[in-house]
């Protein structure tokens, strides 16, 4: 295999059973030792707040190099390879983020430069969900007997996705306030408008980027569930990953002013 073949493929690059396998363990080892590490870190230096900025800034970093560099390849594959994958492709499908989880890439992106705790609680939920469901089974970067450009892409991508949402929790960015919840919902839902105009007025390059039209893979292949019932735990799963740090925020922003006012008397 060349460095070209590697980069661009064009090569038999077979389907593989590559779900918990060894380099899935691998990655999710390696993603658990970081998310441990950071804060542990953080707490041995002497500027722990300059320390938090730079793990950040340098995930955030990492991620939008893979979303630049996987869109340089693209746009090689399309104008100069004509490569037959990207028949009937054009400029505007390389260049919106798509599916979810890229979406979710250039929101923790955003995030570092828009430096607001709802926005950091937005995108560590969005991130976050689609990280999770990727590592549950994922259903690419894994599953090829050989790890090409774009497979490797999938793989860094959603651990970094997993990885920076749990650290923007774990180091005190994403703040979970009460008061922020709205602007998570409202967040959460201009994705979804975001991810049906992808859909309906960029159809047929743009089928489901956010998984929840019917007939979807995970609905008819993985869960094997009618879509009535699949929307319905969809609505649910996304619901509970918002208000879950909300609630268990609440409850110790609670305690804790029981706790001085059962001080004070």
């Amino acid at each position: 295999m060349t460095l070209h073949q590697w980069i661009f493929g064009g090569i038999n690059n077979p389907p593989v059973a590559g779900q918990w396998g060894a380099l899935h363990i691998i990655t999710l080892v390696i993603c658990t030792a970081l998310m441990i590490g950071f804060p542990l870190l953080v707490k041995r230096v002497k500027n722990g707040e300059r320390a938090k900025r730079i793990i950040v800034l340098t995930l955030a970093m990492l991620i939008l190099f893979f979303e630049i560099a996987i869109r340089i390849v693209y746009t090689v594959k399309l104008f100069h390879l004509h490569a037959p994958e990207m028949e009937g492709l054009n400029m505007l499908w390389i260049i919106l983020p798509k599916p979810w989880c890229a979406i979710s890439c250039w929101l923790l992106v955003a995030s570092v430069f828009v430096r607001r705790s709802f926005f950091y609680d937005f995108a560590s939920l969005s991130a976050m969900i689609c990280s999770v469901i990727y590592f549950c089974y994922p259903g690419t970067g894994f599953n090829n007997q050989y790890i090409l450009f774009e497979n490797l892409y999938s793989i860094v991508t959603h651990a970094l996705l997993l990885t920076t949402s749990v650290t923007l929790i774990t180091l005190g960015f994403a703040g979970f306030r009460a008061r922020d919840i709205l602007k998570t919902v409202a967040g959460i839902a201009l994705t979804v408008v975001y991810a049906l105009g992808e859909i309906y007025l960029l159809e047929p390059a743009f089928p489901d980027p956010m998984y929840f039209m019917p007939g979807g893979d995970i609905q008819q292949n993985i869960l094997g569930v009618s879509y009535g019932l699949y929307l319905f735990l969809y609505i649910l799963l996304i619901a509970a990953f918002i208000l879950t740090p909300y609630c268990i925020t609440s409850r110790h922003l609670l305690k804790e002013r029981i706790g001085r006012i059962a001080k004070k008397k």
